[in-house]
């Protein structure tokens, strides 16, 4: 081919790729991603998708992980299946109408939580039930109440309203936060610590500290805090001997697969057992009581057993998205106490995740807590529905994000509810004749 054909027909192909609508390679899908990421309603739909799709997941992974135990211990194999589902049920409409509550309400809602909790948690220690070595629970006949689950989201409440409240410009000093966020979240950690719950003081520190992080609180200050919390720590790991055998079992599992290190040698044996897409559906081998919790604490470890690599990818992934979700919001309101609490709940969600997953495939002990929305657990899910409803009433007060919520027009429950009779007349979608 001469030299003239080679150019006509680079001036051909560069016609063509010019050609209005047509997408020119990789910078005209990434300006596409970057401008759909740029929509006034990203961070709201994102954290329902999000909130949706685990919550699914974990209903699944419930009635898989718990059939086996529940038929052997109460006949029937939906028992915790159905418990889960009542506790999801309850949980959605107060999802529904956290969303939309003003502000103002979340800001005062704190208070009275965190005294509630504080009562709940002093209780707990005088009527409460023990399991494991752990007092943790109020019996309540058809329910467990575990308080230090509420707590979480009181501390979040109140700490994000009190440093809200001292903000002059825009700016905190972090030294007013010493007195009283800090006493006030010590007390609340040692009265988990009493019904010996590491795990959950754990949360509460993270959830302390990505305030203190949103505040712009100095590194020594950081340091200090962690300092003494690793010494606490220290203290309460070589005063419990379950806690030391828990350290152990993680530093050399397969040196103690039958003692301490029995649950993370099979939660591992199941993950490994998934390869890449799992075992299917149903079909895990170590449900059949290899795992202790299998439905709770270690329902990671099933999920990646039926599920494979595949699904806990997906299952991070959604966490992924639904931290930069919460992070969105609190970048893109300018309200001090939106962007506190939506940094302490993304926090506490994902940080919660992250600690049970590392504690299932090894990187980091054991500590009890379950993952969000996916674990069995009301006590655990009513609080975390609860904060994502949250989340997304914040997440309406993005630029732009009320006038695009209007333009959609009311929701499918506002439609129902209209034409049912029971609610205000359905905002017509289209413009009316005559009227400019």
């Amino acid at each position: 081919m001469s030299a003239t054909a080679h150019e006509r027909a680079a001036q051909e192909k560069t016609a063509q790729e010019k050609v209005p609508g047509r997408p020119d390679g990789f910078r005209e899908h990434l300006t596409a991603l970057r401008e759909m990421l740029d929509r006034p309603l990203t961070s709201y739909y994102l954290i329902l998708g999000c909130s949706a799709l685990l919550l699914v997941l974990g209903l699944m992974m419930v009635l898989s992980a718990s059939s086996i135990e529940a038929l052997q211990e109460v006949g029937d194999p939906f028992y915790w299946f159905f418990k889960q589902s009542i506790s999801a049920a309850l949980g959605l409409p107060l999802m529904w109408i956290c969303a939309h509550l003003p502000l103002r309400f979340f800001r005062l809602a704190g208070y009275p939580l965190m005294v509630l909790s504080l009562l709940a948690l002093v209780l707990v220690l005088f009527v409460g039930t023990s399991q494991l070595g752990a007092q943790r629970w109020i019996d309540l006949g058809p329910i467990y109440l575990q308080p230090s689950e509420p707590a979480k989201l009181g501390l979040l409440l109140w700490g994000a309203d009190l440093l809200a409240r001292r903000a002059r410009g825009g700016l905190i000093e972090w030294r007013s936060l010493l007195i009283p966020l800090m006493p006030g979240t010590a007390i609340l950690a040692v009265m988990v610590m009493l019904g010996s719950d590491l795990g959950t003081t754990l949360v509460l520190m993270i959830i302390f500290l990505s305030l203190l992080w949103v505040v712009g609180a100095p590194l020594r200050l950081f340091g200090g805090i962690l300092a003494v919390a690793v010494l606490a720590t220290v203290v309460m790991i070589t005063t419990e001997g379950y806690r030391w055998d828990r350290v152990m079992g993680w530093l050399d599992p397969w040196g103690n697969a039958q003692g301490s290190g029995f649950q993370a040698v099979q939660g591992q044996i199941a993950i490994g057992s998934g390869s890449w897409f799992g075992l299917g559906l149903g079909s895990s081998r170590q449900k059949w009581s290899w795992i202790p919790h299998a439905e709770s604490d270690f329902i990671f470890s099933i999920l990646g057993e039926e599920l494979g690599l595949m699904g806990t990818l997906v299952v991070i992934a959604l966490f992924g998205l639904l931290g930069y979700a919460g992070l969105r919001v609190a970048t893109r309101v300018k309200d001090p106490f939106v962007r506190l609490a939506s940094v302490a709940t993304i926090a506490w969600i994902v940080g919660q995740a992250i600690v049970n997953i590392g504690a299932v495939i090894g990187v980091l002990p054991i500590t009890g807590i379950p993952l969000p929305l996916v674990s069995y657990g009301g006590s655990a899910l009513l609080p975390t529905l609860a904060a994502l409803g949250m989340l997304l009433s914040f997440a309406k007060h993005e630029p732009g994000a009320r006038e695009a919520l209007a333009a959609h027009g009311p929701g499918p429950v506002a439609r129902g509810l209209s034409w049912l009779g029971l609610g205000g007349p359905a905002r017509r979608r289209w413009p009316v004749r005559g009227r400019r």
